[in-house]
Order: C-alpha cells, then structure tokens, then sequence
C-alpha cells in the first residue's frame, strides 16, 4: 500500500511524496528513491519500481523534487545542488517518522543525484543507480541549440520530453560543476549499476564511467533492451527485484534491529503509519503486527489487542500443563486450547446494575493422549494455575509515565 505524504524543503517549500509501504509487515529497511530529470514520483517506472520493491520488504519513500509534479516552488530557480538538499530533507522525513534510508536508488539524474548526496547520510549503506549519467552536465546534452540563448541571456525555454520548462544560466553552471565520478570514487557504499546497452538518452559508457570511478564493493547488470525511461513495465519489475536480492547483502537492517530488541528486556509497540492503527510489537528478537478489524477501520493485518491478551492466557496454560504432565511423567500428548472474550454478568450476579458487567474470558482445554479420568480432571485443575490466569484474577496495577 502507498500513502501520500508531505515534508518541507530547505527552503521551505512543501515536496510532496508517496510512501509505499509493505502489506501486512513492517518494512526490513527504509529506501529512498530519485525521480529522472523533469520526471515527477507518479512516472510509470517510478511506481512499479517502489511497488515492486516494497513487495520485496522494503519501505520506499519518492518525492517531487521541488517545482516538480505536486511540490510547490519554481523549477527555473531549482538545479543539481537543490536536488541533493531535496534528497537530505526527505531522508530527514524518514528518519523523524520511520527510519533512516539504508539504501537510495536513482534514477537517470536522479541516479547521479543519489551517487552525490550519499556521503551526506550515514545511514546509507548501498546506492543503486538505473540509467544514471556519469556526470550531472549530461543533462545539457538536450538543451540544444538553447544553450547558446542560455549563455547569452541568463536564460531559454527548452523542450524537454514534449513539455517547456524555463532553464537558467544558474543551473547549467550548477550541473557543470558537480563531481559525479569523484563522488562515486569516494562513496564509501556498495554501488551497484544497471543500464541498458539500447539507452539511447544516456549511453552506456556512462555505466563504464560510473562502474570505473567507484571502488568494491561494486556490481553492473545490464538491462537488456530496455529504453531509458524503462517503458515497458517487466523491466522496471526485473530492475527492482535484482535491486532488492543485491541490497539484502549489504543492509543489516534486519540484523541492528534484532540485537537492539535482545538488548533490552522490555517489549516495545510502536505504530507504523500504516492505517490507522497498525503497530509494530517487539520482543527480545522476535517481531510481528497488531491491528484492529476493519470494521472499526483498521487494516486487519494482525490479531487485535485482546487477541494477543488471549493468545497469552492460551500459551500459558499449555506450558503449564506441559510442564505439569512432564513432571509427573503422564501420557499427555498435545494440549489445545480455545478462548473466547465477552462482558457478562458474574455468575453469581445475573440481576446486578448493567455497568457492573465484567471481563469473562472462556477456556476450552482439549487433551490427547492416554490419560485416566483422575489425570484429566487434575490437569483441568491444574489450567487454573497458570501465571497468566491468575495475574487476570488479582487486581493488577499499571504504571504509566512517560519515557
């Protein structure tokens, strides 16, 4: 699922973005995603590759780099600079409401876009490019004869896949100036290159002008007869998916989260800005979702609170039982358990005041194996002492402060 988001830009204007997001699972790690030059986030190879990849686990943010598709501001005002700004702000974004990208991927100009803000994050452990140019003043390849009008008047109006945009001296002074090549000698990150030898927007020596500079750990695929803008929707898919097995070598996501949880003895419920009520439950190493139904408007992608109250009562009195057979070494075999929860009157109780009702949680224990009556009938007994149940049947207290 995706959800539209927004978040300011380093000069204050509103970038609108999409985030997509897992089903049903919390994201293994943060992706942080660079449109092409002109492009917007809703580009066609965008959306698949951001489906795509958060089909694989991955949560991914793209955005409208400013004056771009919903963002607010003036393209003519924006260049290569403002783009790398763009890319901190909406990694900033991720970290204050979920985590820090671990991995960026870029497209086209986005591509070079990605190489260069990389040393900016720390957070960032691989970067994959689609397409890129190894160098930013690629782009002024197809300015054309509007180049000259450019230097002479500050700036041209330039078509730019069947749309006008208003380019300044600023920014081609700007894009000529950016050190592709040297950032990605510096990088620091695992790179890996995809391109197509049938690109004919941004050749493929530019795959070789990338690949070259960078230092290992380092991959290149090629992208068969793909075009440039990856049209045809098998191959964004293709490219995604070999972006996701690759970076799964190179983030340690999943591996920070679970020694930070078994470091702590506490259990941890943390929302996950999908829907309305999804959290993320975290115990010791072990993860997994809450939720409500949807017909109180959640998203159903977990057991609900008293679900987990009750899968608690469950568990424990089958270690308990087990635990009790072992011990008096009887022929129990398997225990199940069912529950069920309501608000009932106390059986002693059936013509008390309405508000008097009470939690009522009913227990159905099967037992296998080849036990007497005697032996059954103490097991029932013995259900009534698990920890859990008698913790429900004294008066508790909760303490709440904040952390």
């Amino acid at each position: 699922m995706d959800q539209a988001i927004e978040f300011s830009s380093m000069d204050g204007q509103q970038l609108a973005g999409r985030l997509d997001l897992p089903k049903g699972r919390p994201a293994r790690a943060f992706v942080l995603f660079a449109h092409c030059f002109s492009c917007s986030k809703d580009i066609a190879a965008a959306r698949t590759i951001a489906r795509t990849l958060a089909d694989a686990g991955f949560g991914v943010l793209r955005f409208d780099f400013t004056g771009l598709g919903a963002s607010e501001g003036a393209f003519e005002d924006t260049n290569f600079s403002t783009n790398l700004a763009d890319l901190e702000s909406a990694a900033a974004w991720l970290a204050d409401h979920h985590a820090a990208p671990a991995l960026l991927v870029g497209h086209s100009l986005g591509g070079a876009a990605v190489v260069a803000v990389a040393s900016r994050l720390p957070s960032v452990k691989a970067v994959a490019t689609i397409g890129a140019p190894s160098d930013a003043d690629h782009v002024i390849q197809s300015f054309g004869s509007r180049l000259d009008e450019i230097e002479q008047s500050g700036e041209a109006e330039v078509d730019l896949a069947g749309r006008p945009f208003k380019i300044k001296k600023q920014f081609v002074e700007d894009v000529s100036g950016a050190k592709v090549r040297e950032a990605a000698a510096h990088l620091g990150r695992a790179l890996l290159v995809l391109h197509s030898p049938f690109d004919q927007v941004v050749g493929i020596e530019n795959a070789s002008g990338l690949f070259a500079a960078a230092k290992h750990p380092k991959s290149f695929l090629s992208l068969g007869k793909a075009d440039h803008l990856l049209s045809q929707k098998s191959d964004a898919i293709y490219a995604a998916n070999i972006i996701a097995c690759w970076a799964d070598g190179y983030l340690d996501a999943d591996k920070a989260v679970a020694a930070a949880a078994s470091a702590s003895d506490k259990m941890t419920v943390t929302e996950t800005g999908n829907g309305r009520f999804q959290n993320l439950v975290r115990v010791g190493q072990h993860e997994f979702l809450a939720d409500e139904p949807r017909s109180v408007g959640g998203g159903d992608t977990g057991p609900t609170p008293y679900d987990f109250l009750l899968a608690g009562l469950g568990a424990c009195t089958a270690m308990t039982l087990r635990m009790y057979a072992t011990r008096k070494k009887w022929p129990l075999e398997q225990v199940s358990v069912a529950l069920s929860h309501a608000k009932d009157y106390a059986t002693d109780c059936m013509d008390c005041d309405p508000k008097s009702r009470i939690d009522v949680f009913v227990r159905e224990i099967t037992i296998l194996g080849d036990l007497d009556e005697t032996q059954r009938q103490r097991l029932l007994e013995i259900a009534d002492k698990c920890p859990v149940h008698r913790t429900l049947e004294a008066k508790a207290e909760v303490q709440t402060r904040f952390a």
